[in-house]
């Protein structure tokens, strides 16, 4: 089988990952998976199916059953939906249900680019090229709220900046595949970095880490 070339893109909420992942599949030629849609399906699926995303039985159990066709569904873009996507992903067993989802997702011919928070240290830690991206809670939630407002929801700054936060304590203080930089991923601060320019960076740390792999695999 031919190895394949994944990128790690690992972060925090609203860091820029989703936008940086985008950018770099689309300049590789890769496809693109946002993780953070699987959990969030889950979560959306559950509520909708009258249980308790709280409930780690009646989340798992969703997640099992999940497929690719339901991470189309706009609803998953709210601002609900992502709590509730954090609220599952602390289930050992959602995690574990979508494990190998995500670990095909990498592995296909020519490989992929994939973002979530255990990417680089969880789903694929053999990947060759891993990022980190963040920025500070402020700028994401400002970041969010413009997201969010111009979809239509009302929702004030405050608010999103506590959800921020609240997203934060949960998905780095969980026991499960917390949310952590890997410590062979480069770190990207995107605080004061135009889109343009964060995207700039993250090809330069690919192209670099793809330089190196290939290095590896010829010598």
């Amino acid at each position: 089988m031919t190895p394949a070339f994944v990128i790690a893109v690992d972060g925090p909420a609203a860091s820029g990952k989703g936008t940086v992942a985008t950018r770099l599949g689309r300049e590789l030629g890769l496809p693109v998976l946002d993780t953070g849609l699987l959990y969030r399906a889950v979560g959306v699926l559950t509520q909708g199916a009258g249980e308790d995303p709280d409930d780690p039985a009646a989340a798992a159990a969703i997640a099992i059953l999940l497929t690719a066709e339901r991470l189309e569904d706009p609803a998953l873009r709210t601002r609900a939906a992502g709590e509730l996507a954090s609220r599952v992903a602390i289930h050992p067993g959602v995690r574990a249900a979508l494990l190998d989802f995500q670990r095909a997702f990498a592995h296909q011919p020519g490989g992929a680019v994939l973002d979530g928070r255990d990417i680089g240290t969880v789903i694929c830690p053999e990947a060759p090229a891993k990022l980190y991206v963040t920025a500070t809670p402020e700028v994401r939630a400002g970041r969010r709220w413009k997201q969010l407002t111009g979809q239509g929801e009302v929702v004030s700054f405050d608010d999103v900046l506590a959800d921020i936060h609240r997203r934060d304590a949960r998905d780095g203080g969980r026991d499960n595949a917390p949310l952590r930089r890997a410590d062979d991923a480069a770190l990207l601060d995107t605080t004061e970095m135009s889109i343009e320019l964060a995207a700039d960076a993250a090809r330069r740390i690919v192209e670099a880490a793809r330089a190196r792999w290939e290095k590896s695999r010829s010598g």
